[in-house]
């Protein structure tokens, strides 16, 4: 089922001329899958969904280890998925929200906040942006982020690329306000 993982690590460590200390880090954690479905119609997509759980969980913790951090020291998430030109949206859809989200929250230590996702159709080679947000707090504006992520070789017709990206801190310079991390309570998702 997996043809292929890769690991892609972004580190920042300029922005506006300024020296950032320590670098702004973001883990991508990518899976290309063959899609069971691709070319047909199938009502029911639960081999998806379990091929979701299973992603959440691994993809979760490979970005973790990437970056070197403890679970609980990660700030940021989002997951996104390409389809290939023979599948659907709902096959990417499939993977990424019914059951992808609980083992990716274990994976950086709770997770109260929805997990901000991406889903698009595209050929070999396309990218897709991973939106991000704080991942015990949706308020927090310094973490709204993205992370552009590809494969050379992906999506084939028949495969789904499937992004998971963690990371250990906000943007750089962040300035617009709003919650501050040390201000997170952490229990609506919210705040």
């Amino acid at each position: 089922m997996i043809r292929k993982l890769l690991t892609v690590i972004e580190e920042t460590h300029r922005e506006a001329e300024r020296e950032i200390k320590p670098p702004t880090r973001k883990a991508a954690a990518i899976a290309v899958i063959r899609n069971p479905f691709a070319g047909r119609y199938v009502e029911d997509l639960s081999e998806l969904i379990a091929i979701g759980e299973m992603l959440g969980g691994l993809l979760g913790e490979r970005a973790v280890r990437a970056l070197g951090i403890q679970p609980g020291q990660a700030h940021s998430y989002g997951k996104a998925a390409i389809v290939g030109e023979d599948g659907e949206l709902e096959h990417a859809a499939a993977i990424l929200h019914p059951k992808l989200g609980a083992p990716l929250r274990a994976a950086v230590e709770k997770g109260a906040a929805l997990v901000p996702s991406a889903k698009k159709r595209g050929g070999i080679g396309a990218a897709i942006d991973v939106p991000l947000g704080h991942k015990d707090a949706a308020y927090v504006r310094s973490h709204f982020d993205a992370m552009e992520v590809r494969v050379p070789d992906a999506p084939r017709r028949d495969e789904i690329v499937v992004a998971v990206v963690i990371t250990d801190s906000g943007r750089p310079l962040p300035r617009i306000g709003g919650l501050q991390v040390h201000e997170i309570v952490g229990k609506d998702g919210l705040r």
